[in-house]
């Protein structure tokens, strides 16, 4: 008697083939750009469409072959979410190795996973020479990872009559956004429409500072995804002081978690200054700036309104793990490097766009160890940690316990391991800790004014299984490597 396998194959086979299948299809949405501007790289983008395309195509003729029970079990849901973001990046690279950029598949892939990932660190030395439809194919991958493509298949699943709990749950273990609606299917369409809203707004605003639609489009794409990713090879250090203020505003709102945005729009203003880690986040955000910009008009003559933007824009564009660069905050005075270091593992909100450690975790950690001296006082009491007023169940605790823990612990393997591979310790450092967190530009030789062309192509994939790693906040890639998740029990 055969035995029945504990994943149910033909069903992730199918999911896997509509993501790479839609991966596809946002290839398409690249040749108007690619035609208007004439640069020659449509070749490109179609050859690597109809690759994807039929590469899903088949994933989904496979399942249907095969046959598969239309339910879910939570392994599944680990295996095509860790696959699923490893095979997009896989496919989502052709362009760069069928274009005139000719890409190794080592720096094909470090630019594509990052670009889902969200991360923004980047091999490519002239952006503004790379052809318009494949940039745009490169803005494109960080807002389709910045909401996440499982999310968008969680919308587009029951439409196959296939439910997507499982999914959600596994792409945000331990703690998940708060749900809008009682389905998740219509909790991923709000969330949605309120990234799309606010990328279209973005847009707008960004022409009227006088960027062109195209260049307005791209880095509307890469803000709400807190990517980084810019058409320009300064970032956004030659941008005028009214578009760095709207990307500021913006890399706000992307760093905040998505259902205060909704939150927002529903006028529901008192739910949202309740929440504490949104206070938390804006306090964070506004000491940092108060000390870097201070330091920074003490220490240089750029004044006072230049020194206070540059010091808000990097601050908020690190925490947030957005990564666009107006100034080398390397060459600010060591006190206000360091503030931004510090911030690398700060992160967003939970339920944001945002990498990183996340507030939350920080606030629950903390607030932990304060109770934790309390507890020593009174050993027998039951002092619970609190949130937005709320006690927090032991396991959520637990689970940021954990999650800090590994985080800091892959953290310490990623240095020792670059080190390993020929790079001195400061580059190491910043290296592991920008992908890790999913921010961009670090520390060292790949700091604000370098990237990562000149790392040996082993550094390149550690970096980019730590910016998967870090993308899926741990849990969901590492589970897989454990003997437990292989186990029938």
């Amino acid at each position: 008697m055969q035995r029945k396998s504990q994943f149910n194959v033909g069903l992730i086979c199918r999911v896997l083939g509509v993501l790479i299948l839609l991966n596809g299809i946002f290839m398409f949405t690249c040749l108007p750009f690619a035609f208007y501007f004439g640069d020659g790289d449509w070749k490109a983008l179609v050859q690597s469409g109809v690759i994807t395309v039929i590469a899903g195509g088949f994933g989904m003729l496979y399942a249907q072959k095969m046959g598969y029970e239309q339910v879910f079990k939570k392994k599944d849901g680990y295996i095509i979410v860790s696959l699923g973001w490893a095979l997009m990046a896989f496919f989502g690279s052709l362009p760069y190795i069928f274009s005139e950029i000719q890409a190794s598949f080592a720096d094909a892939y470090f630019e594509t996973i990052s670009g889902y990932s969200t991360t923004g660190a980047s091999i490519l030395t002239d952006i503004e020479g790379v052809g318009k439809g494949i940039l745009f194919w490169r803005s494109l991958t960080q807002w389709i990872g910045g909401m996440g493509i499982i999310v968008l298949a969680v919308a587009v699943l029951p439409f196959l009559g296939i439910g997507g709990m499982q999914l959600f749950v596994a792409e945000a273990p331990g703690i998940s956004p708060d749900k809008l609606q009682p389905r998740i299917k219509e909790t991923a369409k709000r969330l949605w429409w309120v990234y799309a809203g606010l990328t279209g707004v973005e847009t707008i605003l960004l022409m009227t500072g006088g960027m062109s639609f195209y260049d307005a489009l791209n880095h509307a794409l890469t803000t709400m995804a807190t990517g980084g990713f810019s058409t320009y090879n300064d970032s956004a250090a030659s941008m005028s002081p009214y578009i760095q203020y709207i990307l500021i505003f913006f890399m706000v709102l992307a760093g905040t978690n998505f259902t205060l945005n909704y939150f927002f729009f529903k006028r529901m203003f008192k739910a949202i200054w309740k929440n504490e880690e949104y206070k938390y986040y804006l306090g964070i955000i506004s000491l940092a700036t108060i000390g870097i910009s201070s330091v920074v008009i003490y220490t240089t003559d750029l004044g006072i309104e230049k020194a206070f933007r540059d010091a808000l824009f990097q601050v908020v564009s690190i925490i947030t793990t957005t990564g666009y660069v107006s100034a080398d905050y390397t060459a600010w005075a060591p006190f206000a490097t360091m503030i931004v270091f510090v911030l690398m593992f700060c992160g967003g909100m939970a339920g944001s766009t945002a990498g990183g450690v996340k507030i939350v975790r920080h606030i629950i950690l903390f607030k932990n160890s304060f109770l934790e001296l309390k507890r020593q006082l009174h050993p027998t009491a039951i002092i619970p940690v609190r949130f937005n007023d709320k006690a927090v169940k032991g396991g959520i605790t637990f689970n940021v316990l954990a999650f800090i823990m590994a985080y800091f612990l892959v953290f310490g393997i990623g240095i020792l391991v670059m080190s390993a591979l020929g790079l001195d310790l400061l580059t190491a450092i910043g290296a592991v800790a920008t992908s890790l967190g999913n921010i961009g530009p670090g520390v060292g030789t790949v700091g604000p004014v370098d990237n990562f062309a000149h790392l040996p192509d082993m550094a390149k994939w550690v970096l980019s299984f730590l910016m998967l790693l870090g993308r899926l906040e741990l849990f969901t890639v590492m589970i897989i490597f454990t003997p437990y998740f292989w186990s029938r029990f």
